[in-house]
């Protein structure tokens, strides 16, 4: 008897220090988030009203604000098409079926059964037949059970921030994929016409030489432009061609099977509201991602301190049991039992070869690991966030000095050609006034697609776009409450 009141007193005291030895560690931390971004750009401040979704909430069709219906149609095919999506579906699905594999072990196990039994020694044999169902549920008397559904959940949440993440950074990629064949091929059209220009320059030195009104050093430098304005257009094709490959695999076709038809590019200057730094924690689905992974590992901790505790199994059977087949669902074959066929219903862990403490050990590392995710995902967003609204701020300058440029450079151009052909200038002059001309036309197109694939990274590291949300093809499905 003073066994027994030992055992119960020190049951008792264990679970009494249990709610402070199973508490977990914070599932937020603090971050500091600067009041403003360094580069404010008051150049940049949109029409758009910025509002605070939560990172679960649908973004809509941002990529309508461009005005793009090519555009639209290739970010839809993608969502429906791209493998690396389907993928981050599938593991969605997968995350939620774990986390309800986990959560199932809180739940009351009920089974049935049904075999016989055989038993004998050296006098005598027998076979007992038995039919019954079988019940057991584990008390959670220290919430390891409810910590690990937890921690498998918030792993689920995490998983479809995780597909949300891919699936802002899919359109973007098709969008600036787009944007930057879209100028690839206003590159090509000022290339193809300088081309001509410099074909119809090499007739006109041929034609004055052959006249004997000029030398042949000016053919061969009219042949020379040609010829390296020819080859610079190839190169601009080649990289046309490669990016239009990477734009199918976006697709989920081979390259083989699609190609993006040529147009100019006719980006608008689309302006982005950047907000304020604090509403990215609340934005961006790979932060959230890191969140909950840290959210997940701090429940961990919980399940891993509450092993060092007692367990409450409670089990029970009950149905027939007959030494012959034929009597077995007979009302005097019933029977039942109530506790473990053997073990003990509570179960208290003394000696584990220190299972337990490097579980907990385990569980410590992988908190402090996503604490330390965590704080880096929002320097990352801060980054990308401050590098694209500087790249927007520069290249608004940037084309504006660019377009004074092109404009120079035609009345120089038209100034040389006019002097070359009444013979007061060389033909020195005539080629060095197209080159500038040229290198400024390309310079002003490069800009223009460089600042639309800016402003698309924007969006893209803000969180999305700023429609009011709206079901679009593709997202995820919400997810059941554990």
């Amino acid at each position: 008897m003073k066994t027994f009141k030992l055992t119960l007193t020190a049951l008792t005291a264990a679970m009494v220090l249990a709610g402070c030895s199973t508490a977990r560690p914070p599932e937020q931390v603090k971050v500091d988030t600067p009041a403003a971004y360094r580069e404010k750009a008051e150049s940049l401040d949109g029409a758009w009203q910025v509002a605070k979704p939560a990172d679960d909430q649908d973004r809509g069709q941002w990529w309508k604000v461009y005005g793009d219906d090519d555009l639209s149609k290739l970010v839809v095919a993608a969502t429906q098409s791209n493998p690396n999506l389907a993928i981050a579906l599938a593991n969605v699905k997968e995350a939620r079926a774990i986390a309800g594999v986990v959560d199932a072990d809180r739940g009351f196990q009920l089974g049935a059964g049904f075999g016989p039994t055989r038993i004998g020694n050296e006098q005598s044999a027998s076979t007992e037949y038995r039919a019954q169902l079988g019940f057991s549920y584990e008390v959670d008397l220290f919430g390891r059970l409810s910590d690990a559904s937890r921690a498998a959940a918030l792993d689920a949440q995490a998983q479809e921030a995780a597909y949300r993440s891919v699936l802002l950074a899919l359109q973007a990629d098709v969008a600036q994929q787009y944007f930057t064949i879209r100028a690839l091929d206003s590159e090509t059209d000022v290339l193809q016409k300088t081309v001509e220009l410099r074909q119809e320059a090499l007739d006109l030195a041929k034609h004055r030489f052959d006249a004997g009104d000029t030398s042949e050093l000016d053919v061969a430098q009219a042949r020379t432009e040609w010829a390296t304005t020819s080859a610079e257009l190839e190169g601009v094709r080649r990289e046309r061609a490669q990016r239009d490959h990477a734009l199918a695999v976006l697709l989920g076709q081979a390259p083989a099977q699609f190609t993006l038809p040529v147009a100019l590019l006719k980006a608008p200057l689309v302006t982005v509201p950047a907000g304020l730094p604090s509403d990215l924690l609340e934005r961006r689905p790979d932060i959230a991602q890191a969140q909950r992974r840290m959210a997940a590992a701090s429940s961990r901790i919980g399940a891993a301190k509450a092993a060092f505790f007692p367990s409450l199994v409670l089990t029970g059977a009950g149905g027939y049991a007959s030494d012959e087949l034929r009597d077995l669902f007979k009302w005097s074959s019933r029977s039942w039992i109530l506790g473990p066929l053997t073990g003990t219903i509570l179960n208290l862990p003394i000696f584990d070869g220190g299972r337990n403490r490097s579980n907990l050990a385990r569980a410590d590392a992988g908190y402090e690991a996503s604490v330390a995710n965590y704080r880096q995902q929002v320097l990352v967003g801060f980054r990308d966030v401050e590098d694209n609204l500087s790249a927007l701020r520069t290249l608004d300058r940037q084309m504006v000095f660019q377009e004074q440029a092109i404009d120079s450079a035609k009345l120089a151009n038209n100034l040389a050609d006019s002097r070359y052909h009444y013979g007061s200038a060389s033909y020195f002059e005539v080629i060095d006034a197209q080159r500038s001309r040229l290198a400024s036309e390309r310079a002003l197109v490069r800009s223009q697609g460089q600042r639309a694939v800016a402003s698309v990274g924007l969006i893209r590291a803000l969180g999305g776009g700023w429609d009011a949300p709206q079901k679009q093809g593709g997202d995820v499905p919400p997810m059941a409450k554990q």
